[in-house]
């Protein structure tokens, strides 16, 4: 089974990607956040910084594209071959509002037709290009029931790998996952297909895999907020360990730190970005299936969740964060 690092706007740039990978392996594909595309091609310089290859050395890295126009996907295409990949990936299940009242992510899956019809113009386009074209989609907009058109839909194109992450845009991130849609696209997809959605612990990771152990159609596991939330997730399954390793997990964090303070100018805004960093890996330190017995007996996971999120400055985090690592015996 191959690995694969989802696309997170906001916080998986390659700043992260290059500390992650640093200190973590195993990632077979990293993908990056996708690109908006315009009548010019991609559309924010920001974005087309991020996929360069100088800023995106030792890992294999497939830039996605978020697009509802085929002229536009193409011009964008262009440019992301011309920098030497030869992987993108199309957005059809960012669920952001502000993307889907364009009709683009997950919005192209209101309109069946419509996207049927853009990806037979991408495919046309693209047969020059020498790039493979991989999708990453939701189940429906409204109701599990739209798969099986959807998929249908995809099972006409040539892709080189379906992702499918098995909830709704209504169902966002938070409403439960559809095993069943993912189950109907095992038995059903002319393509290969990867999974994506809700991997937290090895143990869910070996009930997918045991779920589908007597297919050849899912080739790879997309994880994402898995992986902020517990950034050794990929080695605690390669050990069969569920337990995080803070003490690499620390160094990947220093190094973080240290890039983002390079990058961002102030403490302010170092501040706010370490915060989001830990907005998810706060959630791995008050689990006591995975933290010392004595750690969460004494309510420590809450308290130094609480001085991260309370910290008024630099000053305090890093005080906050000098005690955390001493008390997790991290010197």
């Amino acid at each position: 089974m191959k690995f694969y690092f989802a696309p997170m706007e906001g916080i998986a740039g390659y700043i992260y990607r290059n500390a992650y990978n640093e200190y973590f392996h195993g990632i077979d594909k990293y993908f990056a956040p996708f690109l908006s595309t315009s009548s010019g091609g991609v559309r924010r310089m920001k974005e087309f910084k991020d996929i360069l290859p100088e800023n995106n050395q030792g890992m294999y890295l497939v830039p996605q594209l978020l697009s509802n126009r085929a002229e536009d996907f193409v011009k964008a295409a262009r440019e992301v071959q011309a920098l030497g990949y030869r992987e993108l990936n199309l957005n059809v299940g960012c669920p952001s509002g502000t993307v889907t009242s364009k009709k683009k992510g997950a919005g192209l899956l209101l309109d069946t037709e419509k996207l049927d019809n853009f990806l037979y113009e991408i495919f046309a386009q693209c047969a020059s290009l020498g790039v493979n074209l991989s999708i990453k989609t939701r189940i429906g907009f409204y109701d599990v029931e739209e798969f099986e058109k959807i998929l249908d839909i995809y099972n006409q194109y040539p892709l080189h790998e379906l992702i499918i992450h098995p909830r709704t845009r209504e169902d966002y991130y938070h409403g439960k996952i559809k095993p069943e849609a993912f189950g109907y696209a095992v038995r059903r997809s002319k393509n290969k297909l990867c999974y994506n959605g809700d991997i937290f612990r090895v143990a869910e990771y070996q009930k997918l895999v045991k779920a589908f152990a007597g297919t050849n159609m899912v080739t790879a596991v997309m994880f994402g907020r898995g992986i902020l939330r517990n950034p050794s997730l990929i080695d605690n399954i390669n050990e069969d360990r569920d337990c995080p390793d803070w003490k690499k997990i620390f160094a990947f964090h220093d190094r973080l730190y240290h890039d983002y303070k390079e990058y961002l100018s102030g403490d302010t805004n170092l501040l706010f970005k370490m915060k989001e960093v830990w907005l998810h890996m706060v959630n791995a330190l008050d689990t006591g299936e995975v933290m010392p017995s004595h750690f969460i007996s004494e309510g420590q996971g809450e308290r130094f969740a609480k001085k991260i999120k309370k910290s008024k400055n630099i000053y305090e985090y890093d005080s906050v964060i000098r005690e955390l690592k001493y008390y997790l015996g991290i010197h």
